[in-house]
């Protein structure tokens, strides 16, 4: 009767009757039917109606399936036809994935994602991120339940590394004191506990790539100068700078994950007081100072440093000297950033608040020992505040009802992926969990699964653009009128109470996340730019402004901006973090750099950074503030590096959102006497 049909991607193909047929007989199936010769006798009337309204004309599939849809429904086949359609828009769905996959690809072929910008533009990154999409694309139709993969693709929430979502966890305070002494394994024999620095600080190097290898995320040391101090103690100044200068060199250098990046590496000291942490400390901060090879700036490791009152923050305290060592690499290098173990929320934990880089805290828990160490993040989704105000339209009763299902709807979310982590096996993250790095790995087999582990994990609720969603419902962000920075709070402890129910409800370790939106920046405006439209002041730039910060655009003083950001560190207890802008390296001028870190302590903040530019000439190794050529030599082989979600990162591999937000950046004028 008919010789071709044409496919959906132009393709004319022979026409084969057999396939409506068995397409309608699986249909009847899946709702308990086994007539095949009803099956039979429904194909030949979509023919007939095929024949009447193309007779003597090519079409499509597409044709095809909407006159099966008309046969079912007229002979009476109501749930066959139900069962139909809903094969139909699944079919649809897997081939939508397929192509836009296929596109994913495309694109990557040519040039890796730049979601993350410590990820390289190698060939084995580019391997990694096409499975990634492939995982991203699977995930989003097999597994995640459909209100879930909804809301992420809508644009509601965002759940974060998506093509990691049943494979592993985030991040971790990696036990490096237990791992040295003991010694370790990573898949190729036993490494023996080490006996002099240099060993030591290459095996920390090695532990951070195997970890490394098995998450997502960051890698972190909690506390790196009580755990290197053993190897330290009859050990000469030099040779202890030899090896922290090692360390930082590998640690731009060695790759992970089939070498598409360096290690995520954090490194938490500052509050140990015995000569030998001391040396590790003062060491690790001056061979950071120097910088790699040609003077460059090292990207890793993030250095965090521990501020305590009665041990380094003021004249007389031991380690007094070693904050302001701290304080001067810092005004030069970027880092180390700075974290505050007397701020409100950190206090009852004494000196045991470690943090990473990316802003990642982990400190209380449900279901054992409250400790950082051995714990981390297990994954984390965040919400798109301003489309939820925008859907508010300036009813703050209608916002705060669409925001408690929207932080429901997440939680639930992270519930689901938790109970898909928790059935990885053990073998499955064989250096994080075979060599019981988790707290609570220790004693469980290769085939055991990991919830044991797992279960002191955290699970972290994030958000993003607080000020363009305080624009959408007032008018101002909450840098421009103190009604608008009230809300602000309001809004960010509604979600905190949100967070402590749901730690209650399900017994796990919810937390409320200050989300470090890098890809996530420009993915939110893109999607909400198509239902609202433009929005000024909301989604009229090409990113929105990271958590709670005041917006990097908006002209204020620093210390007003800190005063400001400071009440929102103690809801955020899943990590949290605050910047100042500078116009160039404070080198000069450390008081500067001290007076904003001890106001920020003030303002009962967490963690922090300076910010200010860091550019490099390859060519000749000028280094200050340069323009698009090095004024020495005239090169435009100029290396830029810049602190872009609390890691530092060069700016070419920086997304068009996060340029567009670099370009935004202003600089926070401080008090005249104290910011020159």
């Amino acid at each position: 009767m008919f010789q071709v049909i044409r496919k959906r991607d132009g393709r004319e193909v022979p026409f084969d009757e057999t396939k409506i047929t068995e397409a309608i007989f699986k249909a009847a199936r899946a709702v308990g039917g086994e007539d095949r010769e009803t099956a039979m006798r429904l194909t030949l009337e979509v023919l007939r109606l095929l024949k009447a309204k193309y007779n003597g004309t090519v079409f499509g599939v597409e044709d095809v399936q909407d006159v099966v849809e008309k046969v079912l429904i007229e002979a009476g086949h109501a749930r066959t036809a139900k069962a139909y359609i809903l094969y139909r828009d699944w079919r649809t769905r897997i081939r939508e994935a397929k192509s836009e996959l296929m596109d994913a690809v495309e694109e990557i072929l040519e040039e890796t994602s730049r979601e993350n910008a410590n990820v390289s533009n190698s060939p084995s990154a580019k391997m990694l991120q096409i499975a990634e999409a492939a995982s991203k694309k699977y995930y989003l139709t097999r597994l995640i339940p459909e209100d879930f993969a909804q809301a992420h693709v809508r644009g509601d929430i965002h759940i974060h590394d998506l093509g990691f979502y049943a494979k592993t966890l985030n991040c971790i305070q990696i036990p490096l004191g237990r791992l040295l002494s003991e010694g370790f394994n990573t898949g190729h024999g036993y490494i023996r506990p080490p006996k002099r620095p240099g060993s030591a600080t290459a095996l920390a190097c090695i532990i951070l790539q195997s970890s490394q290898n098995d998450m997502f995320g960051g890698q972190s040391f909690a506390f790196f100068d009580r755990d290197m101090a053993p190897y330290v103690e009859n050990a000469t100044d030099d040779e202890v700078y030899q090896a922290m200068e090692a360390l930082v060199y590998n640690l731009n250098s060695m790759h992970s994950r089939a070498g598409a990046q360096v290690p995520f590496s954090s490194i938490n000291l500052g509050t140990e007081t015995s000569e030998a942490a001391r040396k590790v400390t003062r060491n690790l901060l001056l061979a950071y100072e120097a910088g790699l090879g040609r003077n460059e700036a090292p990207i890793f490791p993030n250095i965090i440093f521990r501020v305590k009152k009665g041990v380094n923050f003021a004249p007389g305290d031991p380690n007094y000297d070693l904050f302001q060592l701290a304080i001067r690499v810092a005004a030069k290098r970027l880092n180390p950033t700075f974290s505050f173990m007397d701020s409100s929320f950190n206090a009852p934990y004494g000196n045991q608040v470690s943090y990473m880089g990316c802003r990642s805290r982990v400190m209380a828990n449900r279901r054992g020992p409250e400790v950082t160490e051995g714990r981390g993040n297990l994954s984390f989704t965040t919400i798109n505040l301003p489309r939820v105000a925008l859907k508010a339209e300036r009813d703050l009763k209608k916002f705060f009802a669409l925001l408690g299902e929207v932080a429901e709807l997440g939680i639930r979310q992270l519930y689901h992926r938790y109970t898909v982590q928790a059935r990885l096996k053990v073998k499955d993250l064989p250096f994080v969990m075979g060599q019981g790095l988790y707290l609570g790995a220790a004693d469980l087999k290769p085939e055991d699964p990991i919830a044991e582990a797992v279960k002191h994990g955290t699970l972290a609720l994030g958000f993003i653009g607080l000020a363009e969603a305080l624009v959408a419902l007032t008018g101002k962000h909450h840098g421009q009128d103190e009604e608008a920075q009230q809300l602000g709070l309001e809004i960010v402890r509604f979600l905190r109470e949100k967070i402590d129910a749901a730690c209650e409800d399900y017994n796990l370790n919810y937390t409320l996340l200050a989300t470090p939106a890098e890809g996530l920046a420009g993915r939110f405006v893109k999607l909400d730019r198509k239902e609202f439209g433009i929005v000024p002041g909301v989604n009229d730039r090409e990113y929105y402004t990271n958590s709670f910060h005041v917006p990097v655009h908006f002209p204020i003083e620093a210390f007003k901006k800190i005063e400001l950001e400071g009440p929102y560190h103690k809801f955020c207890n899943a990590g949290h973090i605050s910047y100042v802008e500078l116009p160039s390296p404070p080198v000069h001028n450390p008081e500067a750099v001290e007076a904003i870190i001890r106001h920020m302590a003030k303002c009962d903040m967490g963690y922090v950074g300076v910010n200010f530019p860091v550019d490099f000439c390859q060519e000749c190794s000028f280094s200050g503030v340069l323009g698009d050529n090095c004024p020495k030599c005239g090169s435009s082989a100029i290396r830029r590096v810049r602190r872009i979600t609390g890691y530092l990162s060069t700016v070419d591999r920086f997304n068009d959102a996060k340029v567009a937000e670099l370009k935004s950046r202003v600089v926070h004028l401080g008090r005249p006497e104290v910011v020159h």
